[in-house]
């Protein structure tokens, strides 16, 4: 038995050295993506120009008067809602977009894969990575516009300020979700990108114009205008940005009364469980196409 036990334990000690475990990877890829990111063109493009478009917006805003239902939300942060809905998805899209097919285009992804690291934990790293890229930009817009326009004297309403940037990062995790997938489908980084922008130019223009016309073309049931008005993120943002605005979606029209009627109360937790939805299913579709494709 001693010899047995000696033996064992040689065997053990001449074992190959365990990967470091799942969190480590993840967090690995995640910062070195995060720094990537930070010293890209793209980030201090984008912070640039969300900041200097939210400073024109939200001063000319606090110019003006408060609209019907947005006396609570604060004029300011009212008038940077429909930017954000311009330019947080695009941003989160084109970023995700090119995230892996612009590795693959390098030849950078297939390097990345031959390290002791699972093709998840890839996926996985680079989406941590670049959603607090996306954070620290949204941050530092919001911050910048909130910081001028309280040098000016203006009613900034910190609270509100940092409400909007929460919702608009939940936002920008279903776009940056989606951009990853078209990441994982496309070969060139070209060609992810386009899609992206095309997908941001369906969402943002055809959703509103295609709801209206439908529902005057088509006479669609207020239940069927709600649900597909609800399967748009970038509708779910803006319904819960005015919700947030006077605890009522009466300036939403038809669908925002029949929410309020049918839901309530509880109609936030159908736009948590939205745009959770557009975070996560995309990002696993992505990853189990990802696991059975090529590094190249």
């Amino acid at each position: 038995m001693t010899a047995h036990a000696a033996s064992t334990a040689r065997a053990l000690d001449t074992r190959p050295a365990r990967p470091p475990a799942m969190p480590a990877n993840v967090l690995t890829i995640a910062l070195r993506e995060l720094r990537d990111a930070v010293r890209s063109r793209w980030f201090l493009l984008y912070t640039l120009a969300f900041a200097a478009l939210g400073l024109g917006v939200s001063y000319v805003s606090a110019l003006g008067s408060g609209g019907a239902g947005l006396s609570g939300f604060g004029r300011t942060t009212a008038g940077l809602v429909n930017l954000v809905l311009l330019v947080v998805p695009l941003m989160a899209l084109t970023a995700g977009a090119g995230s892996i097919a612009s590795d693959r285009e390098r030849g950078m992804l297939a390097y990345l894969l031959a390290q002791p690291v699972s093709r998840f934990e890839v996926l996985l790293g680079k989406y941590f990575g670049l959603a607090g890229a996306l954070l620290a930009c949204l941050c530092l817009g919001v911050g910048a516009c909130a910081l001028v326009l309280a040098l000016k004297g203006e009613a900034t309403r910190p609270a509100a300020m940092l409400w909007l940037v929460g919702l608009a990062f939940g936002l920008s995790l279903g776009m940056l979700s989606l951009g990853m997938l078209v990441s994982v489908l496309a070969r060139r980084a070209s060609v992810a990108v386009g899609t992206a922008i095309f997908l941001w130019l369906a969402l943002v223009f055809v959703s509103d114009l295609g709801l209206m016309a439908g529902a005057l073309a088509f006479r669609l049931r207020i239940e069927t205008l709600f649900a597909l008005a609800t399967a748009n993120p970038l509708q779910v943002f803006k319904f819960w940005s005015l919700h947030s605005a006077d605890a009522t979606l009466d300036v939403l029209g038809p669908a925002g009364l029949y929410a309020v009627d049918t839901f309530g109360d509880h109609v936030v937790w159908l736009f948590t469980s939205v745009l959770a939805a557009w975070a996560v299913v995309p990002l696993a579709i992505a990853a189990v196409i990802f696991s059975r494709r090529a590094p190249v």
